[in-house]
């Protein structure tokens, strides 16, 4: 028997490396009244700072991520890494699934396991998916694409993935986030091979007429400004100065861990508390998979990649579309606003969840996709 050798296998010296940093944390002088208005709170990442120096056991996880069905394949000289997940019946259809940002392939497993084998959650064999979970070029495992300019764009990488490396003659997608734009590109450009899209979010129509816009799309466009606005501050550095900042997260841990934490905090279902959707393993482990593949710089390139019009712009996605909104993510766009550019066949405000569904409600999201899906299995 040929046996892999292990995703990840961090060497003892980078394990004492990292304690000893954590250990070394610089703290900011404290303002008056803490909590979370100007930022990570003190109180909530020193806590975590000090169980990710002593506690928080990386074995255990490596051990864990080790363990995941992981493959590489090589796409026009890229390596790519994903997880496959084969359907528990003959002649599933595949699914690609693609995370968004700060997540990794790794919060995508728990709804990849419900896809793929729904008999041992209460569902019904009959709506099997092949589950492929790639890693973004620039996150963890899978190394920057080559050039910020030269094809091919990461939806054509997971075309290739999935038709060349795979076999995949028909398979659907699946994102949020990053990972909806990179699914809608996707589907418009293949939709002879791209089933139908599940999305938990959707692009804005490049033309448009102004005089056009409901009272509903206007208020939907008035929230997105707010947003932008009051939280947005991370994407316009991602977006104009992203290796300016990615010299201090790429040094230092606790800036990093303070970075995602705010991110994980803000755009959950958590009502502020943290613990109620995240271990504190889960979030360490996220963190550690970018700090120990040193990759927080590479994942800022979509945000820098899009604002400098590098990266294709969707126009119009023809293929069945579902839309699934969790209150708590970042935006919550009508109907009408995705039919601009969406062939819209399913639209689903979701009871709770946020950005980060797959892990936080995979079940709701489970079933979702399965619905939309079982039409065209």
């Amino acid at each position: 028997m040929t046996h892999q050798p292990p995703l990840i296998a961090v060497p003892p010296a980078e394990l004492d490396d990292l304690r000893s940093r954590l250990l070394a944390t610089r703290w900011p002088a404290p303002w008056p009244g803490g909590g979370w208005q100007a930022g990570t709170d003190a109180g909530e990442l020193r806590r975590l700072v000090d169980y990710w120096a002593d506690g928080y056991d990386w074995r255990v996880h490596e051990a864990a991520v080790n363990a995941l069905p992981s493959r590489f394949a090589d796409i026009d000289g890229t390596p790519v890494h994903y997880l496959r997940f084969d359907g528990e019946r003959p002649g599933a259809l595949p699914i690609v699934l693609t995370n968004g940002w700060p997540s990794t392939f790794l919060e995508l497993t728990a709804l990849a396991r419900r896809l793929a084998m729904p008999s041992r959650y209460g569902g019904d064999a009959a709506d099997a998916l092949t589950v492929i979970v790639p890693s973004l070029p620039g996150f963890t495992f899978s190394p920057q694409r080559p050039s910020l300019t030269e094809p091919p764009q990461t939806h054509e990488i997971w075309h290739q993935l999935m038709r060349d490396e795979l076999g995949f003659d028909r398979y659907a997608a699946h994102g949020g986030d990053l990972g909806a734009g990179i699914t809608s590109r996707l589907a418009e450009a293949h939709p002879d091979a791209v089933v139908g899209i599940h999305l938990m979010a959707v692009a804005s129509p490049v033309r448009y007429d102004a005089a056009s816009v409901t009272p509903e799309e206007q208020a939907y466009l008035d929230s997105v400004a707010a947003w932008s606005a009051a939280e947005g501050g991370y994407q316009h550095q991602q977006s104009t100065r992203p290796l300016t900042l990615a010299y201090g997260l790429t040094d230092s841990p606790a800036g990093l861990l303070a970075w995602m934490v705010e991110k994980y905090r803000a755009w959950s279902d958590c009502a502020g508390r943290l613990p109620s959707r995240f271990s504190d393993d889960f979030l360490l482990t996220q963190a550690s998979l970018y700090w120990f593949t040193g990759t927080i710089s590479t994942s800022f390139r979509p945000y820098y990649e899009y604002a400098q019009g590098l990266t294709r712009r969707v126009e119009r996605v023809t293929v069945p579309t579902a839309v699934a909104l969790f209150p708590a993510d970042l935006t919550q766009p009508p109907r009408s606003w995705a039919e601009r550019v969406y062939n819209v066949t399913r639209y689903t405000r979701m009871p709770r969840g946020g950005h980060f569904a797959a892990h936080e409600e995979p079940a709701l999201l489970a079933r979702d996709i399965t619905e939309f899906l079982r039409a065209h299995r």
